[in-house]
């Protein structure tokens, strides 16, 4: 029987440590904390043990031994097994040549964002490109204090980062430009929406007004 993919990205990264040497879990979290995967993987010691636990049940991993350090509590070192080291080699070659949709809360927001008034959302996206253009001049910073000749292979995840962080910040910048000189798309029922729901008019007549000051939504609204 096939063993069952994890979908965690934790569990990939705890594979991939395993790869390198055996670990017991702290060791896990304190490596990947210097490497500063943190910023790239949700991490917190207790959903570690969880991956840990999972991982082992699965067959993935196994424990080697118990070891002690002095005073501290014992701590079980794993190993990755066999049945780890085709899952791992297969999941990672899948997420480096696979697209696959990132529901981000930045989209799940941009799909809901006709629910404020669109005078309150461009403020709010002034402040979202003000905080990415902090955020880029904080990467520019760090990588001018890199070492020169320092490898891009320890950063790349933070070039990735930054080039999403170029990408999120023309598409806010040219949306809030459309937002400002009206010429966003579906602006005017935007605002009329928010007009009728001023006037205490509940869903169904407010959809009803609209549909008949704006008839071209006749094909995308429900009706009343």
């Amino acid at each position: 029987m096939a063993v069952r993919r994890p979908t965690n990205a934790l569990a990939l990264a705890v594979l991939s440590l395993l790869s390198e040497r055996p670990m017991h879990p702290y060791e896990m979290s304190s490596t990947l904390r210097e490497r500063h995967k943190e910023e790239s993987i949700r991490l917190n010691y207790g959903s570690l043990y969880s991956v840990v636990e999972s991982l082992e049940k699965k067959g993935l991993i196994a424990a080697r031994e118990t070891v002690r350090e002095g005073r501290r509590p014992e701590r079980t070192v794993y190993e990755i097994t066999s049945a780890g080291e085709i899952v791992m080699t297969d999941w990672l070659s899948e997420l480096l040549s696979e697209p696959t949709p990132q529901f981000t809360d930045f989209e799940a927001a941009l799909s809901l964002i006709a629910t404020l008034p669109p005078e309150d959302v461009v403020p709010l996206l002034e402040r979202r490109l003000t905080e990415l253009t902090l955020q880029s001049r904080a990467y520019d910073a760090m990588l001018r204090a890199v070492t020169d000749g320092f490898p891009r292979l320890f950063v790349v995840e933070n070039d990735y980062q930054e080039a999403l962080r170029a990408a999120e910040r023309d598409f806010v910048a040219a949306l809030l430009t459309e937002l400002r000189d009206g010429t966003f798309g579906g602006l005017a029922v935007w605002r009329r929406m928010h007009e009728l729901r001023a006037e205490g008019l509940d869903h169904q007549e407010t959809e009803r007004r609209l549909l008949e000051e704006f008839p071209e939504l006749a094909g995308l609204m429900s009706g009343p």
